[in-house]
């Protein structure tokens, strides 16, 4: 097998996962890196002997096989639309992008360049969705109505508020930026996309904290016992000079297919995790913890008062980043370049997740008032659901 040539624009926070691409002889290699920052380059050729530039344009000349967008989100519109015009696939880090308008033109671009296109969704492979969406299927409790998620962002002051994130003319907002994971997993385990929403929130911690970097920075990675001791949230030092989204946001959603959803997510909570609730007609289940080991729990007989779950069923073990999702995501797009075919991501849900994110963003910063979300064009989701054959 002739391996793929992998190139990587932007080499930061996600660099971790391009080390599933470096396959040499097995398939693929990365060999060509552009990131603007010199001592990511030399980390790049270090550890890959890539060529490597600070320029995507230059980068995307390199003979390459497929590319990993992996630049800020604000960036993956312009790095997308190089690719498809050079004839590269894309796999294109979620957000798909932080607005609808520039969504919709990377999915449009795409299908008329006839260019792969695969977002990042990676937790689509987390042993923990996995394990509740197969309960789900095998019908552990019924038909699925109502699905909550909180999501405890336990260092959100240590990365998500230190850097580019904690922009909105960056990201839009962590509603879209962080959220759009848990969004794409909320329609994933209820079978249907949001079309209306009504969102509140505020900037109620990291905007009171008045220690802030010079000059913005980027964050490369994240460091448990650097921020061990940054406790409590208010003494944080050292955030982003500009802070203008929210650390605190709630969003109730209702999905085309009648069920009702709500997203919960907080930048200052002492714990990070994510926890899932859903519920059916015939039962409901919640994970407990979402990393492997961890249990996801079924309650489907009568109880009165809390009671033990009547079924427990563990996260299976996995090798790799997040829950073994990063390893198995490069390799199903690595296939979907060689071959096609079906993918558990979809650029349509990663599309709707945006779309979802933003209505959300734009109802919490009108005071709540419920805003519609706008669907896809239907020759576009007929494209994707035909796997990007014409």
């Amino acid at each position: 097998m002739t391996d793929l040539r992998i190139g990587v624009i932007g080499y930061g926070l996600r660099a971790p996962l391009v080390a599933h691409a470096h396959q040499p002889g097995r398939g693929s290699a990365v060999v060509a890196v552009a990131d603007p920052r010199p001592e990511r380059r030399e980390l790049a050729e270090s550890t890959f002997g890539a060529f490597t530039t600070p320029d995507a344009d230059e980068l995307l000349k390199a003979d390459l096989d497929a590319v990993f967008v992996l630049s800020p989100d604000h960036l993956h519109v312009e790095h997308a639309l190089a690719a498809f015009d050079a004839g590269i696939p894309v796999y294109l880090e979620k957000p798909l992008a932080i607005t609808v308008a520039d969504a919709d033109l990377i999915l449009a671009r795409a299908r008329s360049s006839g260019v792969k296109v695969y977002i990042g969704h990676n937790m689509r492979h987390m042993s923990v969705v996995r394990t509740m969406r197969k309960l789900i299927l095998d019908g552990a409790i019924g038909e699925v109505q109502a699905v909550w998620c909180r999501h405890f962002v336990g260092h959100g002051g240590d990365y998500y508020f230190k850097d580019w994130h904690a922009e909105r003319a960056k990201g839009t907002g962590l509603l879209l930026q962080k959220g759009a994971h848990d969004l794409d997993v909320i329609h994933w385990l209820a079978g249907g996309y949001t079309r209306r929403v009504n969102a509140m929130g505020a900037l109620s911690v990291y905007g009171r904290v008045t220690d802030r970097l010079a000059s913005p920075q980027y964050k490369t990675g994240h460091d448990w016992d650097e921020y061990r001791g940054n406790w409590p949230p208010l003494a944080q030092t050292g955030l982003n000079p500009v802070i203008d989204v929210e650390d605190l946001s709630m969003v109730n959603m209702a999905l085309d297919n009648g069920v009702l959803a709500s997203y919960q997510q907080c930048h200052f909570t002492p714990d990070y995790w994510r926890n899932y609730t859903v519920i059916g007609t015939e039962g409901r289940l919640e994970n407990i913890g979402d990393t492997p080991g961890s249990s996801v729990h079924v309650w489907n007989r009568r109880h009165r008062g809390y009671a033990e779950p009547d079924v427990v069923v563990r996260i299976p073990e996995a090798e790799g980043g997040h829950g073994g999702a990063d390893p198995r995501i490069v390799a199903e797009f690595l296939g979907f370049v060689r071959a096609g075919g079906a993918t558990l991501t979809s650029p349509v849900a990663a599309r709707e997740a945006v779309a979802t994110g933003c209505a959300a963003t734009e109802s919490l910063r009108a005071g709540g008032v419920v805003v519609d979300v706008p669907a896809l064009a239907e020759e576009l989701v007929a494209y994707y659901e035909r796997g990007q054959v014409e």
